[in-house]
């Protein structure tokens, strides 16, 4: 197997980055994808076997992805070859087929990993589809975008989507307990730096390594860093949030599901990840107004005017005062009952109107502005609501030809319970009357 450093023309004696030093030399010294690799996981299947099949590998940086490339490719007997979606052209693509084909001839299998897969356009994709289904190459793809947004479906429809977990704590200190060893002494941290350390390379492998490579560089025997003492050393890089792509979407929805679900704690968190993150505020600021009309609704009236007004405060305050606003609006929206009865009505009431056409209003709710119109019968017999006994008349406002439908129906919480209660006497009055 060609190593890195030398593919890249630099001499085997060349300073190489902690990260690289300890690569894994077996599919088993792969930390946090046991639920992949370990024998009973499919691709632990597939290396046991010695027989691979097309394949793509997703998930966050610094998870492993290359690395299981290449040991899977060393495990079933593969030669191992790999190109870059950022660097590649067609022309590569061609010589690496070419090569693949030329190998196979000679009864050798290639397993091509193409790392950015998805910076491939759609029709470079398509380019590698007669190879995969000819078997001149096992195509193993990674990427950290999901594949059903970003990949043909031709192309996936000839490979296995394998999705790679972020590396959690543990998987985290074995990498440092790892790097402690081949050091041969520990890092200078107390023990609660050590976890800040694991914090900051928020899952990321690659990342705690090269915090660890920092580290390791201070005078052997110095006092051990205290979470101050790490900070001043480390920059602390903000949490993975990336404004264009699937995390923006996944992260606004579960700010809306954790207001959805009366955690107002949970929602403030989400807030400020995507505050950290650099999201636009007003993009915030629209969501908060559609949970206010969608799923407060009308068991608290005035979520509405908060969240609109909060979103106006923020065009006037700019940051960082007008985010004050914001997280206002999160805690009023995750601590008000909640009604989605409005939000469901409309949706019944546009079906209904779908489905009925061009039905007319009842002659006795038309306008009637003209001599004709009240000799055809406009107006007559409409009942003035404000006239009648309680307020409330009971007629039809129904197409004639329409049975009555009912699309509201309030769930009793908050201002709501006022409103089913009304509704209830409305109705046992219509009926007397009918």
């Amino acid at each position: 197997m060609t190593d890195l450093f030398q593919a890249a023309g630099l001499e085997p004696e060349a300073p190489r980055p902690l990260a690289d030093r300890l690569r894994p030399k077996a599919l088993a010294e792969v930390v946090g994808q046991a639920h992949l690799l370990g024998p009973e996981g499919p691709i632990g299947r597939m290396a046991a076997a010695h027989r691979l099949s097309s394949m793509i590998l997703w998930g966050p940086p610094g998870v492993g992805k290359t690395t299981i490339a290449r040991l899977l490719a060393d495990a079933a007997g593969y030669q191992f070859q790999q190109l870059s979606a950022v660097f590649s052209g067609v022309a590569d693509l061609k010589k690496a087929f070419e090569t693949a084909r030329a190998r196979r001839t000679a009864g050798q299998a290639t397993l091509l990993f193409v790392d950015e897969i998805h910076r491939f356009n759609r029709a470079q994709q398509d380019g590698f589809l007669p190879y995969v289904e000819a078997g001149d190459v096992t195509l193993v793809g990674a990427t950290t975008e999901n594949p059903s947004f970003e990949l043909n479906g031709a192309l996936l429809s000839r490979a296995q989507v394998f999705v790679l977990r972020r590396l959690d704590d543990a998987a985290l200190d074995e990498l440092l307990k790892r790097a402690e060893a081949y050091e041969g002494r520990a890092l200078p941290l107390t023990q609660e730096a050590r976890e800040a350390l694991t914090a900051m390379a928020d899952g990321d492998g690659r990342y705690v390594l090269t915090l660890a490579e920092t580290l390791f560089a201070i005078e052997p025997g110095a006092t051990p860093l205290d979470n101050a003492g790490l900070a001043a050393i480390l920059q602390r890089r903000a949490p993975a949030y990336d404004k264009d792509r699937e995390q923006h979407y996944d992260i606004i929805s579960a700010l809306h599901k954790s207001i959805r679900g009366s955690d107002p704690d949970a929602a403030l968190y989400w807030l400020a990840r995507m505050l950290e993150g650099g999201e636009e505020p007003l993009f915030i600021a629209r969501r908060l107004i559609r949970a206010a009309m969608e799923d407060v609704g009308a068991a608290d009236p005035t979520a509405l005017m908060v969240a609109v007004a909060a979103k106006d405060a923020y065009d006037f305050l700019g940051s960082p005062e007008g985010e004050i606003g914001l997280a206002q609006t999160v805690v009023h929206l995750a601590t008000a009952p909640k009604s989605n009865a409005v939000y469901k009505a409309l949706g019944a009431a546009r079906r209904a109107a779908k489905e009925t056409g061009s039905l007319t209003p009842p002659a006795h709710i038309r306008n009637a502005p003209t001599k004709l119109m009240k000799q055809l019968g406009y107006g007559a017999g409409y009942a003035y609501d404000h006239d009648a006994e309680g307020g409330f008349s009971g007629q039809n406002y129904f197409p004639e030809d329409m049975p009555r439908q009912r699309f509201y129906t309030p769930k009793g919480d908050g201002r709501e319970a006022a409103i089913k209660e009304r509704l209830e006497r409305w109705a046992a009055i219509r009926k007397e009357r009918e």
